[in-house]
């Protein structure tokens, strides 16, 4: 059974006790107002807040981090429910159960459910999960993203590069990484405008040296 910031789990003969990390706020709100999965996400949050990771709340979701290096993320959708792994794509995924969330997404990965019962079926894989991902922050691991050369510039952000050249001096000293996420994001607009808007809404945070996750 749970209580505010403590596990309490009974077995045959002793009872365990394991403090749990402290809840964040934002999140406990956020699960009170949800009106699908609220049971769901509750279950893996308890999983999540059991291990080393700081529970926060960014992007309008709950977030778990280590050392301030974003690692996971829970989301809820019309017909199924997500663990979010930032750098699953260095997971071994033993169980074969991991997602890519977009064609060219080259780094996250996810765990897609659709049941409180494969919550409870996946407890000890989502776990070993976990640790794995905190261990390769721990490492300090990072994901080897293909060169944006081998991507396609949007039109509209060649034509924002060639206009200033403050702008384009900023994105290009951004890491690969974060040159190929804003690109992605980008170029995945159907339309002009869209995709216009999208760049001038995140110039700003370019020209301050910021990728697009941070």
């Amino acid at each position: 059974m749970f209580f505010e910031g403590l596990y309490i789990m009974e077995l045959s003969s002793y009872t365990v006790v394991k403090v749990m990390n402290q809840s964040n706020i934002q999140v406990n709100q956020f699960l009170s107002n949800a009106v699908k999965w609220k049971e769901e996400l509750k279950m893996i949050r308890r999983l999540l807040n059991e291990t080393d990771l700081k529970e926060e709340f960014k992007w309008y979701a709950p977030c778990y981090t280590y050392n301030n290096a974003n690692v996971a993320i829970l989301g809820g959708f019309k017909d199924y429910f997500v663990l979010s792994f930032f750098k699953g794509a260095l997971l071994k995924d033993s169980m074969n159960i991991l997602l890519k969330p977009g064609e060219n997404t080259q780094s996250a990965r996810i765990i897609k459910m659709h049941s409180l019962e494969e919550v409870m079926n996946l407890t000890t894989t989502i776990k070993e999960y976990v640790i794995e991902a905190i261990e390769i922050e721990k490492a300090g691991l990072k994901v080897d993203f293909e060169r944006h050369s081998k991507l396609n510039y949007p039109e509209e952000l060649s034509k924002k590069l060639e206009e200033s050249s403050n702008l384009k001096i900023a994105f290009e000293n951004l890491t690969p990484g974060r040159q190929n996420a804003y690109i992605l994001f980008f170029s995945g607009a159907k339309q002009s405008s869209t995709r216009l808007s999208r760049i001038e809404k995140y110039e700003q945070k370019i020209l301050s040296g910021l990728g697009f996750y941070d």
